[in-house]
């Protein structure tokens, strides 16, 4: 390698990318080439292409988001650096520079001056070594747009770094000099019959995760950085493509492991969509949301049953059944067994479910519908002067302090119509507390609630404590429905969900009496929700 040495003319290019990635089940390799959409081509090729990627051996380049990669292509080697630049569901648009390799690292090409800098230290330059390598064949299309064009790649091969290896399979879709809708004009039919989903982790993040045997984690929500100067419906975009990258972040865990955390996620991202459609409804252009939320609408319901039946398992029904397991003669043991094996099957049959459609063509072409859709607003928003477009001079922080006024009296409205022996009446009361959680949430990296430290507002705080309370309140009435239908006139069966009942009794009077406390609580945060949005303390 170090001897390579090519015999280019010294062309450097600066790129800015813009790339629609999508992960490409193994399965549907073949039916993938089979498709129709790619007899439309206008030209097509294939290469075998090897990659280096460089690093320090504490991986400084990854920490501050540059690639350093060097290419294979016949007996040439090309160069390449790229930044993070930005990245949501799939959809990234990054800078990148490329020079020839002559058998030394030349950051001279790249114009961000700062970057060029600190790469070209020589402290740095002296510690560059191989991370991990890709190997893989690409097959191109090119497809003709007006202007421009899109090229369609299909990458299979590995990823290997040590002795680990992993599987590439994934189809790229990047502009050349075309329209970001020409992207989604090829991406859609593609997903309305192959299982193709938002790649969110590139090769070389992957290649660093096996490098590292960092192994994989449910990923929990993270604030959404928005500044006072953006737009409201520039914030609801940013919000919306975070939901979107959240949700795909805890698909391949869903999929592929037990772990319900991870399904938990993916339905939190769900749930904080829907709240974001609701907090911007005022700006959105009718007929907007309601297609937004149908194409999840099955997956929400197929998630949540998975989940109600994991609480009832976990939490409910086998506590009790480990409790009179340690009682060798209990008569109530064998009909109690009988529930739990029960909620057992309808708890796998539940999850079956959920994954057959996580593994469709249905999921990826939800999650394609709403990143168009999402794009489309943005570019119909800025160019429109329509009546239905917010006014220009609609500044976020007043837009931000109306909404969350207005969130803040349903919840106030709701803890006034509440009643604690009336399970409807918590449900409701959970949902809007809920709403006004994520609302703070949204808003919180420009105003004074800021959730990112380790030490949350008071407001916060209590919202999720609250929540907490009538969450497990709600899975208590919703576990008493469940078991009561399922036992039905079976004598020995109602007496296990009465044993059940027994046994939450004191856990659930607890609650309650939390509750009352909490609630106290929580009436004194919204005055002072209140006070501060009227004086509009926001950065």
């Amino acid at each position: 390698m170090d001897n390579a040495r090519l015999t280019l003319h010294p062309k450097q290019i600066m790129a800015e990318e813009i790339e629609l990635k999508l992960a490409l089940a193994e399965k549907e390799q073949r039916r993938f080439l089979r498709h129709p959409l790619l007899k439309r081509a206008a030209q097509q090729q294939t290469e075998t292409l090897d990659n280096i990627y460089y690093d320090t051996p504490d991986l400084a380049l990854q920490r501050r988001g540059i690639a350093l990669r060097l290419r294979r292509q016949g007996r040439r080697w090309l160069q390449t650096v790229k930044l993070a630049g930005t990245a949501a569901a799939g959809l990234a648009s990054r800078p990148e520079w490329e020079a020839p390799y002559t058998g030394q690292f030349d950051f001279s090409v790249i114009t961000a001056k700062k970057v060029r800098t600190w790469l070209q230290r020589p402290r740095l330059l002296a510690q560059l070594t191989p991370i991990f390598e890709t190997r893989f064949q690409r097959q191109t299309w090119r497809f003709a747009a007006t202007p421009g064009a899109v090229l369609l790649t299909l990458d299979r091969g590995w990823i290997t770094a040590g002795e680990e290896r992993a599987a590439i399979s994934e189809i790229e879709l990047e502009l050349e000099h075309a329209p970001l809708h020409a992207l989604f004009d090829l991406a859609l039919p593609l997903t309305e019959s192959l299982v193709l989903t938002p790649a969110v982790r590139s090769k070389a993040q992957r290649g660093y995760q096996l490098h590292s045997h960092t192994p994989p984690q449910p990923v929990k929500t993270a604030d959404v950085s928005l500044t006072s100067n953006l737009s409201p419906l520039g914030a609801f975009r940013r919000i919306a493509l975070a939901c979107l990258e959240h949700l795909q972040q805890n698909y391949h865990g869903a999929l592929h492991t037990e772990d319900p955390e991870y399904i938990h996620q993916m339905r939190v991202a769900m749930r904080r969509l829907h709240a974001a459609l609701r907090v911007f409804s005022p700006l959105l252009p009718p007929g907007f949301t309601s297609p937004l939320k149908g194409v999840f609408t099955p997956l929400m319901v197929q998630l949540g049953q998975v989940r109600d039946l994991d609480v009832l398992y976990t939490d409910i029904a086998a506590p009790v059944l480990d409790e009179i397991t340690k009682k060798q003669h209990d008569t109530h043991k064998a009909p109690l067994i009988a529930m739990v094996a029960a909620i057992h099957q309808h708890r796998q049959q539940a999850r079956k479910q959920a994954i057959a459609l996580l593994d469709s063509p249905a999921y990826g072409h939800a999650l394609l519908i709403a990143l168009q859709a999402l794009h489309q607003q943005e570019s119909s928003s800025s160019s429109s002067g329509s009546s239905s477009a917010p006014p220009r001079s609609l500044k976020l922080s007043r837009f931000a302090a109306k909404r969350l006024h207005s969130t803040g009296q349903h919840v106030a409205r709701r803890l006034r119509a509440m009643h604690p022996e009336h399970p409807a009446s918590l449900h409701a009361l959970r949902i809007a507390i809920k709403r006004l959680h994520y609302a703070l949430e949204f808003f919180s990296s420009f105003t004074e609630l800021k959730t990112g430290s380790k030490k949350q507002p008071p407001i916060l705080r209590q919202l999720t404590h609250l929540q907490d309370i009538l969450g497990q309140l709600n899975d208590l009435s919703q576990a008493g429905n469940w078991l009561m239908a399922h036992a039905g006139q079976d004598a020995s069966l109602r007496a296990a969900v009465t044993l059940i009942g027994h046994w939450h009794g004191a856990r659930h009077a607890q609650l309650l009496a939390d509750l009352a406390l909490a609630l106290r609580r929580l009436e004194k945060q919204l005055e002072k929700l209140a006070t501060q949005l009227a004086t509009l303390k926001l950065h």
